[in-house]
């Protein structure tokens, strides 16, 4: 399996799991400006230089080496299930993508056919009942997760738990493991353990958020978005990412975390 979705800089100052819609676009693009003193002109997910990743072949050999002996300082970064998972319907479901079409082709047809979500479109202001339709992909989403049916869960809304569990699957080691919701000083805290050619001032860093402003904005608080029965489905699907990351699964109101995250605990539980 090796290290999908591991970053790591060209200096080797740090190594970074990728959790989709978690920052990652920012987090990428402080890593990238740590070593070269600029940021990647556009989205640093298309870059294919000037970062190691484990989708290049090249980076590969690097990033097994230095994660497997720990020699850099290790990281990632978690989000409430509840506002990941809504973040995931906006910018995938009812967005349109930088390339002017609909996320993954035929995905959107298929939901509109089998589960009647409706998504709305620019030219009518994306107008559509927001919250009937995200609960709709909400048993969409569960669908993929539990029974792989009608297609295998996406990235942008399977658990955290199991994109940073592949890094500790191969003998990886998380020195850090911080929340969107506290995103400043959890960012702060991996800057000031590492030594960077670039200094980084976080307070003058732009926030890179490469899915806004293509799709419809939220109307409603999180909240509501939230019935009793999507409650018991949120845990159903996302048990283990509550539990560990120390979110209320109870309460989709409740957006910060409730207790300060185990990196003992998420080694045991994520190492099988």
């Amino acid at each position: 399996m090796g290290f999908p979705g591991t970053w790591m800089t060209t200096s080797q100052s740090v190594v970074y799991r990728v959790v989709p819609k978690c920052a990652c676009s920012t987090i990428g693009q402080i890593m990238y400006y740590s070593d070269h003193g600029a940021f990647f002109e556009g989205d640093i997910h298309d870059a294919n230089t000037g970062m190691h990743k484990w989708a290049l072949p090249d980076s590969q050999p690097l990033i097994e080496q230095n994660v497997k002996a720990h020699q850099s300082y290790a990281f990632t970064c978690v989000r409430n299930p509840y506002t990941r998972i809504l973040s995931s319907f906006f910018d995938k479901i009812c967005g349109i993508q930088r390339n002017g079409n609909r996320y993954r082709g035929n995905l959107v047809p298929l939901l509109i056919q089998k589960y009647g979500i409706e998504v709305g479109d620019p030219d009518n202001g994306f107008e559509f009942d927001q919250i009937k339709s995200f609960r709709r992909f909400l048993l969409f989403a569960r669908d993929t997760i539990r029974w792989r049916r009608p297609m295998e869960p996406d990235i942008h809304w399977s658990g955290m738990s199991g994109h940073i569990a592949t890094l500790i699957a191969n003998g990886g080691r998380y020195d850090n493991i911080f929340w969107t919701e506290t995103f400043d000083d959890g960012m702060q805290n991996v800057l000031n353990a590492i030594q960077t050619p670039h200094p980084v001032d976080l307070a003058k860093i732009p926030r890179f958020n490469e899915s806004e402003g293509h799709g419809p904005k939220r109307l409603h608080p999180v909240a509501d978005y939230f019935d009793d029965l999507a409650i018991h489905l949120m845990y159903e699907i996302y048990k283990k990412d509550f539990n560990l990351f120390k979110y209320d699964a109870s309460d989709p109101a409740r957006k910060m975390p409730t207790a300060e995250i185990d990196l003992d605990e998420v080694h045991t539980k994520l190492r099988d």
